[in-house]
């Protein structure tokens, strides 16, 4: 066989990988677009099986998992989403949702659920560090829930998991994230709604503590 034709061939061999991935890239995005997310996930799936390190194939198909409720996969890929660009705040923000509603999941064992809850409050914390507009007020609103979901959790005294101390400083941050949220946007009164909750809660706490004694 001719030098030349065995460079074509081996040309054609390298770029109809490439051709595909873009193919399925270019299905699952539009797919993304128009928010039909379990297409997504079947061309996004065979675009990083040709191409596991697309950072932008990872992210959207993490996305497309956690609008179809498969939160243990959005976590999967966001993590590898997280190991090529680790300053993606929108990639902890979204690992971070996954792993709270994990964490709220009634199926989950204690063990599993505290991981989940703890690893989304480290997750929000991860994407306020580095998110660059300090006006964005969901990363609060979200890390303030999850401490007050965490916080529900450890003051669960039916549990071996019932720790008082840590659900009470939950509570507490709870409300500092949602205050801050607040005072940043004094219309919302979902926000208002969400501090009293906390509030209430950290009050029943505190008043079995000092009953107790």
């Amino acid at each position: 066989m001719r030098f030349s034709i065995i460079i074509s061939l081996l040309i054609m061999s390298a770029v109809e990988p490439v051709l595909a991935q873009n193919a399925y890239f270019k299905l699952g995005q539009q797919a993304v677009m128009d928010g039909d997310f379990r297409s997504a996930v079947a061309h996004l799936e065979k675009a990083c099986i040709t191409d596991s390190t697309n950072a932008n194939a990872l992210w959207m198909l993490g996305y497309s998992y956690y609008h179809s409720d498969n939160y243990k996969k959005s976590i999967t890929a966001y993590t590898k989403v997280i190991a090529i660009k680790p300053a993606d705040a929108m990639a902890y923000y979204y690992r971070a949702r996954a792993k709270s509603y994990l964490g709220k999941d009634n199926q989950a064992t204690p063990a599993d659920k505290e991981l989940y809850l703890l690893g989304a409050i480290v997750d929000f914390t991860k994407a306020i560090s580095i998110n660059s507009d300090p006006n964005d007020s969901k990363y609060y609103q979200n890390r303030g829930i999850a401490y007050r979901e965490y916080g529900m959790f450890k003051l669960q005294s039916n549990t071996h998991f019932y720790d008082k101390v840590r659900g009470v400083n939950a509570l507490k941050a709870s409300v500092v994230d949602l205050e801050k949220v607040l005072n940043d946007n004094p219309n919302r009164n979902d926000i208002a709604v969400l501090i009293d909750q906390s509030k209430e809660k950290l009050i029943q706490a505190t008043s079995a503590t000092v009953a107790k004694h």
